[in-house]
């Protein structure tokens, strides 16, 4: 069908951006938390990390609890300082740039809060979890400000743990991955209550953030650039809410995209209630725009604005309870709009794909699903074949 407007067909059955990222609020998002008005340093602190000259000195009230060159070392101290077995956050500032080598870790121990004034600049290998910026098995953590440069293995990597802020996270990388928030220790419990204000992540290998296994987490941007996967990248997640996820150049040559959702997401119980909301995915160039694979659903997208990808502009494989551009969306150039399924799980069931002006590229359906609707189609120099 290459007519102007498929009004309905069912079936039963950067430059700017990173600025006012920088400084925390991002235009056209909602206000950034009240805290986040506060610059980085601007606060109490219960300890500290300082660096002068080319000399770290770590400090807790009048206490000097390390003094030398390693910015690990220093920053490691301040926080293993502070009153041990609290039941309240406390405090720490790191103020300076330095290294830290991608084989070691910062460890964020419940109740701490963190304030790095400065880069973390992540130098030589390692494997495993490792991260400048690590917890395991924790709660009430939060990091304010943060920014890496490097080639982390994780930029922050934070498993089994709840109560978490991320505030205003800044990663340009030349590898790894940008964030990764999940249970993979103990999957019988999941990272709960999580919120992320602003992260911009380029150059990573992988994700600029990932999550798996969290239930309760609130993203306000995500921006990634550059990255070898996806910008943003949702498994096995619940009761989500995204405000924005901003993306180029995203998993340019693979089968990822700017915004995924994979490995079940959004099912609770057995049934996929609506409870993971985006409200705009931006994508330019890279490999997929949208996509939702694996038994994944509950899915709001409100807006859509994708072009010129290299794969599939939206691609949705086996879902359930899924609506795409429920206010407004286009898609220009790139790859097809395209429903279907592989043939280990059921096919896809409530998928409606609406409110989309499609330009230079086409909508396809195969094989068919359960209850599917096209609605408000605009086709520009496209196709659509879609079951009847």
């Amino acid at each position: 069908m290459t007519s102007t407007t498929r009004t309905s067909l069912r079936r039963t059955g950067l430059a700017a951006a990173i600025a006012a990222l920088t400084c925390g609020v991002l235009a056209g998002l909602a206000p950034a938390p009240a805290d986040a008005v506060l610059a980085c340093g601007d606060r109490t602190f219960n300890a500290e990390a300082v660096l002068s000259g080319s000399t770290w000195t770590a400090r807790n009230g009048s206490s000097t609890v390390y003094t030398g060159g390693d910015m690990r070392a220093a920053a490691q101290a301040a926080i293993n300082s502070l009153t041990s077995g609290r039941t309240t956050k406390q405090w720490v500032l790191i103020r300076g740039s330095g290294t830290v080598s991608a084989g070691s870790r910062i460890s964020l121990p419940s109740f701490t809060g963190l304030d790095v004034c400065g880069t973390i600049n992540v130098t030589g290998s390692g494997s495993g979890d490792q991260a400048p910026i690590y917890s395991r098995g924790t709660r009430d953590i939060e990091v304010r400000y943060l920014n890496v440069t490097g080639a982390p293995l994780y930029g922050i990597f934070m498993r089994n743990v709840q109560n978490v802020i991320l505030g205003q996270i800044d990663m340009r990388l030349s590898g790894g991955l940008g964030v990764r928030i999940d249970n993979r220790g103990d999957t019988s419990v999941r990272s709960r209550n999580i919120r992320i204000d602003n992260v911009f992540v380029s150059g990573a290998g992988s994700h600029a953030v990932e999550t798996y296994g969290v239930d309760g987490i609130t993203i306000g941007t995500v921006m990634a650039r550059n990255v070898g996967h996806s910008g943003l990248l949702l498994n096995d997640t619940i009761n989500a809410t995204v405000t924005t996820v901003d993306a180029e150049n995203a998993g340019a040559g693979t089968g990822y995209a700017a915004f995924r959702v994979a490995n079940r997401n959004g099912r609770i119980g057995s049934a996929y209630p609506t409870n993971v909301r985006v409200g705009t995915v931006r994508a330019r160039g890279g490999g997929r725009g949208v996509f939702c694979v694996s038994e994944s659903g509950g899915l709001v997208i409100d807006r859509i604005d994708v072009a010129n990808t290299g794969n599939n502009a939206i691609l949705v494989e086996n879902c359930y309870n899924v609506n795409i551009a429920a206010a407004s969306g286009t898609v220009s150039g790139g790859g097809e709009i395209r429903l279907a399924a592989r043939s280990e799980f059921p096919g896809n069931s409530d998928i409606m794909i609406q409110n989309l002006r499609v330009t230079n590229s086409s909508v396809r359906e195969s094989p068919c699903g359960t209850n599917t609707t096209f609605r408000n189609i605009t086709l520009n120099n496209s196709s659509m074949n879609v079951c009847s």
